[in-house]
């Protein structure tokens, strides 16, 4: 059994709870030279001192593996490649930077995000473009609370543990759910429900406190919708409190990440925690099954399922990710150690994209990152359309993920060799910073590798590497 050494991350949770090391060191039962050594990895984290710390702090083991640092890991990768490439930077630098020195690491990642906003800022300067308009290749807002979920591991505790009351509160249970938001909304808020065609899928008059929903939702999006308003009626000071952790309420991101926690609500309002958690062990998160239990869509119960994240009562960790057919990614969010690249593309071996070829079949793929961590991703494509004939619809295929150690506890792994590693279909995180050289799959070539050019010869790879061109991975 390999040892566990976790110094920075034990020191960060230590002060994370404002305690001192002799403070821990008496929770933990240990004396608090023995916490120093383990703190400046002197001396790995034991079995019972993990025991303790998990129960004592209410986190997942998995916080002090070495697993915890994979997305961290791919990031500084693809931040520094050039610096890797130049020889400057090793990867075992970074590994060990992500492994002991995480927080130095985001803020690493934050920076370098920072400068090439400035560098694209400049360059469009240089060309004579606007001044005043936004960067051309900076992240959107939208990308922005995509990445505000995703350092938060798409949980929200106090949020999760608020929607739950309210829904015991008032009664919520399957089949009921939109009766009982509607009586809340009337009951606490004066708000009337109104059908309404037209564009809008849902719209609020908060002069008459009249919500207009479209007739083509369906009873499910009906009751999100119902729910999400009822978040910011009745929750507005939560939501501006959870924005303003990342964004100032001039940033054009700011009303984006009040929605966000909304919808965050709203799906932890229809679908409470401790119910739908126990639901989806009984049914080992098979997502049909779930969906009729609780009369909702695809999309929405594998978003849910991306949130259990709960301390003592944790399900099992999810990515979840939304695409269409050009590769566009339109939601990511994630629980584990899955990095979505940030420079473009996603790997075309990846079965979402087989989910296009087979519509509303259920695909399972085990998938072999470069660094040789695997999962279970299940892949299946969803619809929506205004329902008039002629008019265009939109298709994505939604993904849903797990590490490879969590696929026993789903009903998608029946019948898979979960212990036979070649197997696995060898995917990565996007071409142009994908360490797979002979992929025959490849888009573009492989950043900082010198090619080989030859005119009297061709490879079934697309981008042939030259000799001696490889770096340390």
């Amino acid at each position: 059994m390999s040892k566990t050494y976790a110094g920075a991350r034990l020191r960060r949770l230590r002060e994370e709870r404002r305690l001192n090391q002799a403070e821990l060191a008496r929770l933990l039962a240990i004396s608090p030279s023995y916490l120093n050594q383990m703190e400046h990895d002197s001396r790995p984290l034991t079995v019972p001192v993990l025991l303790r710390l998990t129960e004592a702090f209410g986190v997942d083991p998995s916080f002090f593996s070495e697993h915890d640092t994979t997305r961290l890991l791919a990031g500084l990768r693809e931040t520094m490649a050039d610096e890797v490439s130049a020889a400057r930077v090793s990867p075992s630098d970074l590994a060990d930077l992500a492994a002991r020195l995480p927080a130095v690491a985001e803020v690493l990642l934050d920076l370098s995000r920072r400068n090439q906003d400035l560098t694209e800022r400049l360059a469009e300067l240089a060309d004579g473009r606007d001044a005043t308009a936004p960067p051309v290749a900076a992240r959107t807002p939208h990308e922005e609370i995509r990445d505000f979920f995703y350092r938060r591991q798409n949980y929200l505790h106090d949020v999760d543990l608020a929607a739950e009351e309210l829904a015991a509160g008032i009664g919520i249970r399957p089949g009921e759910v939109r009766q009982a938001l509607t009586a809340r909304l009337a009951d606490r808020h004066g708000v009337r429900l109104v059908t309404e065609d037209g564009d809008r899928l849902h719209r609020y008059d908060p002069a008459t406190r009249v919500l207009y929903l479209s007739p083509r939702l369906r009873p499910g999006q009906q009751a999100f919708r119902l729910a999400t308003q009822l978040a910011l009626l009745e929750y507005a000071d939560e939501l501006s409190r959870h924005a303003a952790e990342d964004f100032d309420p001039t940033a054009p991101a700011w009303p984006l990440a009040r929605i966000g926690v909304a919808n965050y609500f709203a799906a932890a309002l229809i679908l409470p925690y401790r119910t739908f958690h126990a639901a989806a062990e009984e049914v080992r998160y098979d997502i049909e099954r779930l969906g009729d239990r609780f009369g909702l869509g695809h999309e929405t119960v594998c978003h849910r399922l991306s949130t259990l994240q709960r301390p003592r009562a944790r399900g099992v960790p999810f990515s979840f990710v939304r695409v269409d057919r050009a590769g566009n990614m339109s939601k990511r969010q994630s629980a584990t150690g899955f990095h979505f690249s940030r420079s473009g593309g996603t790997c075309p071996l990846w079965n979402v994209y087989e989910a296009f070829a087979s519509p509303g079949r259920i695909h399972v793929q085990i998938a072999a990152m470069p660094d040789g961590q695997r999962y279970l991703w299940t892949a299946r494509t969803v619809n929506r359309h205004r329902g008039g004939w002629g008019e265009p619809a939109k298709t994505f295929a939604i993904g849903l993920g797990c590490e490879l150690r969590h696929a026993s506890r789903l009903v998608y792994s029946d019948g898979l060799d979960l212990d036979n590693a070649s197997a696995a279909t060898p995917i990565g995180m996007g071409c142009r910073m994908c360490e797979r050289l002979d992929c025959p799959q490849r888009a573009v070539p492989p950043l900082g590798r010198a090619l080989s050019i030859d005119e009297n010869s061709t490879t079934f790879v697309p981008y042939p590497v030259a000799e001696g061109a490889d770096r340390e991975g």
